[in-house]
């Protein structure tokens, strides 16, 4: 079986994130390194195993958050489809069994927010890990006075926790937001298809998706 371990150390794999992330950092992209997507795997993990799914479907759901970004190695616009295709190819050549394949490649293809769906438990789980990774640390611009909206917003959570209740069917995104950086409308200008999108993840995993701001419930 392949692991999230394999998958995780493997140098090809690595240098395509590392290359993926390149491209984003020329075109002025927030941080999409090893780093944010080991997170996205790792949180994306968790979901499933405290909602009880089986060891291998975590498994693969940290395989889906690993090589999410990874389509960025092509273009940022479809990096979703083209990350399926690529992620195809390599766990085809390492030799992942053709159902496993067509999970991670299904949640791949459906992770971003223009074009994708919470379509299974894999595919939500990613969106919700992926979409709730907003913080400081991912802006890569470290002058204020030249900040677009994106980078002022990221740049303004100074604290994000994303917190799973099972026995009360709820997943909550919580944000402490620095109000002299960014309002909250900017927050919301900017994300907020990535919180309704996260609004029908959890619904896919039979939970009620929260967003606190500085400690007040807005979703």
């Amino acid at each position: 079986m392949i692991t999230y371990k394999e998958i995780k150390n493997d140098p090809t794999i690595r240098t395509y994130i590392s290359a993926a992330n390149d491209s984003l950092a020329a075109l002025g992209f927030t941080d999409h390194s090893v780093a944010h997507v080991a997170h996205v795997a790792e949180m994306a993990g968790d979901i499933l195993e405290k909602l009880g799914f089986d060891e291998r479907t975590v498994e693969l759901t940290k395989i889906a958050g690993f090589l999410h970004d990874i389509g960025n190695l092509v273009n940022r616009t479809d990096h979703s489809q083209s990350g399926a295709l690529l992620a195809f190819r390599i766990l085809d050549n390492m030799g992942m069994p053709p159902a496993e394949i067509a999970a991670v490649t299904t949640a791949i293809g459906n992770h971003d927010e223009g074009t994708g769906d919470p379509v299974n438990a894999i595919s939500a789980a990613l969106i919700l890990a992926d979409k709730s990774d907003v913080r400081r640390s991912r802006v890569r611009n470290q002058d204020p006075s030249t900040f677009d909206i994106h980078d002022r917003v990221n740049y303004s959570v100074t604290s994000s926790k994303l917190d799973i209740n099972a026995p009360e069917k709820t997943i909550t995104l919580a944000l402490v937001i620095d109000t002299e950086l960014s309002s909250v409308m900017n927050y919301f200008e900017i994300f907020l298809k990535r919180m309704i999108m996260c609004r029908k993840a959890a619904q896919r995993l039979g939970l009620q998706f929260r967003l606190t701001i500085n400690d007040q419930q807005l979703m």
